[in-house]
C-alpha cells in the first residue's frame, strides 16, 4: 500500500468513527472549535420582536459558546444573565434563580469574556452618562464589545417579562406585562455587549446590559443606574457567529418589521 493511499484509508476510518461517537462525546469535539474572540447569537432580535418565543436552543449548548451574556428564555419567561460560566433566570417576581442544562432559549448573546481593557469611573454616573463616556472615550462605531461592569450601585433600575401564552404576541405587547424592579446600595454585576448599528435587524445597536446582585439573588434587564467608584472591563470582539432555529415559528413569521421602531416603545413603557 503506497504512503498516499494509507493516509486516505486513515482519514477515511477516522471520519467514520466520528460519526459513531456518543452524542455527548461529539459535541465536546464540537465545541473545541469555538472561538473565543466572537459574540455567539441565537435567532435573530427581529424573531423575538415578532412574538417567535419558543426556545430552540439549550443552555447546556449555549454555554459551549461562552461564558458571558444576555437573553431570555422558553415563551420569554424572564431575563438571563450568564455570569463567570453560571447562568440566572430572572423571573417577573425580581428572583434570579439557577438555570438548568435542558431549559432553551428563544435569543440569546454570550461571548467567552476575556477583558482587554479595564476604565475606573470615579465620582457619581448614571447609566447615560457611562454609556456616553465609554462612546466617547473608548468604543470605535464599528467593533462588537462585551462590557462588565462591577462595583456597588447607588441605585439599579431592572425589569423582567413573565412568561407568554400561545398565540403569542409580539414583544410590544409582551412587555406590557413587565415588571419594574429598584435596588439600593446594591454589590453585583453589569453585563451585557455593545453592537454596531449596521446589525440593526439582527441585534439591538448600542448597550443591551443586564444587571445581578453579588448574591445572585435579584437582578434584570438594566434599565436605570447610578454609582462611583466602578470598575468597567471591556472585550472587543473580531466575530459574529450565529445559530438560526431550523422549524417552528422561526420559518413562518414575518420577520419584515420595523424593529427599531417598536423597540424604541418597548423601552418607552419603562420610563
Amino acid at each position: 500500500m503506497s504512503k498516499a493511499i494509507g493516509l486516505l484509508f486513515v482519514a477515511i476510518v477516522l471520519a467514520v468513527a466520528l460519526q459513531l461517537l456518543p452524542g455527548s462525546f461529539a459535541a465536546d469535539l464540537k465545541s473545541t472549535d469555538v472561538s473565543d474572540d466572537a459574540l455567539f447569537q441565537t435567532s435573530t432580535l427581529s424573531a423575538l420582536n415578532a412574538g417567535v418565543f419558543d426556545g430552540t436552543l439549550t443552555f447546556k449548548e449555549l454555554k459551549t459558546h461562552g461564558d458571558t451574556g444576555v437573553g431570555t428564555f422558553n415563551h420569554l419567561d424572564g431575563e438571563m444573565v450568564e455570569v463567570d460560566g453560571n447562568i440566572y433566570q430572572v423571573k417577573s417576581d425580581g428572583v434570579a434563580y439557577p438555570v438548568n442544562d435542558s431549559m432553551k432559549t428563544p435569543f440569546a448573546e454570550v461571548t467567552f469574556f476575556k477583558p482587554e481593557r479595564t476604565v475606573q469611573v470615579n465620582g457619581t454616573m448614571n447609566l447615560t452618562s457611562i454609556e456616553k463616556y465609554l462612546q466617547d472615550k473608548v468604543l470605535t462605531k464599528n467593533a462588537f464589545y462585551a462590557v462588565r461592569i462591577d462595583g456597588t450601585f447607588d441605585y439599579i433600575k431592572t425589569r423582567s417579562v413573565p412568561a407568554q401564552k400561545e398565540p403569542y404576541p409580539v414583544l410590544t405587547e409582551a412587555v406590557k406585562g413587565q415588571k419594574i424592579f429598584e435596588f439600593h446600595n446594591q454589590t453585583g454585576s453589569v453585563v451585557g455587549f455593545w453592537c454596531p448599528d449596521y446589525m440593526k435587524t439582527l441585534n439591538l445597536p448600542g448597550y443591551h446590559l443586564h444587571f445581578i446582585n453579588l448574591a445572585r439573588s435579584a437582578g434584570g434587564h438594566l434599565l436605570d443606574l447610578r454609582a462611583n467608584n466602578i470598575s468597567i472591563k471591556l472585550d472587543r470582539l473580531s466575530e459574529f457567529e450565529m445559530d438560526l432555529p431550523t422549524s417552528g415559528d422561526f420559518y413562518n413569521t414575518s420577520l419584515a418589521g420595523d424593529v427599531q421602531s417598536d423597540l424604541k416603545k418597548v423601552e418607552a413603557n419603562t420610563k
